[in-house]
């Protein structure tokens, strides 16, 4: 079974972007709403891919994904998606001995910016930059599964 291991952050202020030494965009949607899973069709830059996560909140969770052609994801996105897709550039930034990714959201969850690290053990340690803030691992609304389905420009409503 594949297995992530990540954390998730809200970002601070912009001082990650001078250490950016690559980016892509992303636009990702979702074939179903609630249940064990989320399954989404995602886009990235001219790669695609059909991916399966369990649908729990947490740093450790089952993961499977699977590369599709490029026009298949193009259609699914316009015709199969549950809500509107979501949008964002990914941003990679080295610091200490890990490779942290940057969501720069755009559309309807614009302005939000998160921050994960992806670890190899549960138990890993691992060094947080002065520009993360708070964590949001454990807060189910900045997975992008539910900014789909209640996008943050609508959480102050």
């Amino acid at each position: 079974m594949a297995t992530e291991i990540e954390h998730k952050f809200v970002v601070r202020n912009n001082d990650w972007r001078a250490h950016a030494h690559a980016s892509r965009d992303f636009e990702q949607g979702y074939l179903c709403g609630d249940g064990p899973a989320s399954v989404r069709v995602r886009i990235e830059g001219e790669q695609a891919n059909l991916n399966i996560k369990a649908a729990r909140v947490g740093t450790t969770r089952a993961e499977y994904e699977y590369e599709i052609p490029l026009v298949d994801a193009r259609e699914m996105l316009a015709t199969l998606c549950v809500a509107p897709p979501v949008v964002k550039t990914r941003y990679w930034v080295a610091h200490g001995a890990h490779t942290w990714e940057v969501d720069v959201f755009g559309g309807e969850n614009a302005p939000l910016v998160v921050a994960e690290i992806e670890l190899t053990r549960a138990d890993e340690d691992f060094e947080c930059p002065d520009w993360v803030g708070a964590e949001v691992t454990h807060d189910k609304r900045y997975y992008n599964h539910a900014l789909a389905f209640a996008p943050y420009s609508q959480w102050g409503a």
